[in-house]
């Protein structure tokens, strides 16, 4: 790893951690050991970081997506292994974070709502498709409608006149949500599968 991507990485690091706003770029050139005076020859200044830093993510998410449907043993499945991807992101992740992007680095923001509604929609949406025809998902739902509600339902997480941001279980409540929306797009062949994964994912059976 270079000193660009090390810089970059940091700055992933005590984002996540702390919130955008919270962490400044003395805090991150004392956390490498490095001067400020080095991270400004490769970052004009934070918004530049911060842009670099939601590409690194948007990288990250998109390939663990990929994976995420390789491995998958069908449909219903793979919403349950990418709520459990984004459950242990959570366990790390202030929810500070989306409200700094959208206050403070618009542009970093928008790319980030230009892969959800881009990426993430296509993802949702074939796997709508798939599912119907594995006869798993009801066949009578408008599949545009009900991936957008999807995605709509995950970033609610961080609407903090939803749910406290101080204090938030958001891995508790993503599950919720998800459990909700399985059961909403399933017929009795895939609700069969949600009770069987849900079950293991618990640890009751193997």
């Amino acid at each position: 790893m270079n000193v660009k991507e090390r810089i970059a990485q940091k700055a992933y690091d005590l984002f996540f951690r702390y919130g955008i706003r919270s962490v400044s770029m003395d805090e991150i050139a004392s956390q490498l050991g490095i001067s400020k005076k080095t991270i400004y020859q490769f970052y004009r200044d934070k918004n530049a970081l911060v842009n670099s830093v939601v590409d690194m993510v948007i990288g990250y998410n998109t390939s663990e997506c990929l994976k995420t449907r390789e491995k998958s043993e069908n449909p219903v499945h793979e919403v349950m292994v990418a709520a459990d991807f984004v459950k242990e992101m959570l366990k790390t992740m202030n929810p500070a974070v989306i409200f700094d992007l959208r206050k403070y680095h618009p542009a970093a923001f928008k790319k980030i709502a230009d892969h959800k509604n881009k990426f993430l929609y296509r993802v949702i949406r074939e796997n709508l498709v798939e599912g119907i025809g594995m006869a798993l998902y009801r066949t009578d739902m408008n599949t545009d409608i009900v991936a957008r509600y999807r995605l709509a339902s995950v970033f609610m997480l961080f609407d903090d006149d939803l749910f406290d941001a101080d204090n938030p279980d958001l891995g508790t409540i993503l599950e919720e949500l998800t459990i909700h929306y399985l059961y909403g797009i399933t017929n009795a062949k895939g609700q069969k599968m949600v009770k069987k994964y849900y079950k293991r994912q618990k640890g009751d059976i193997v």
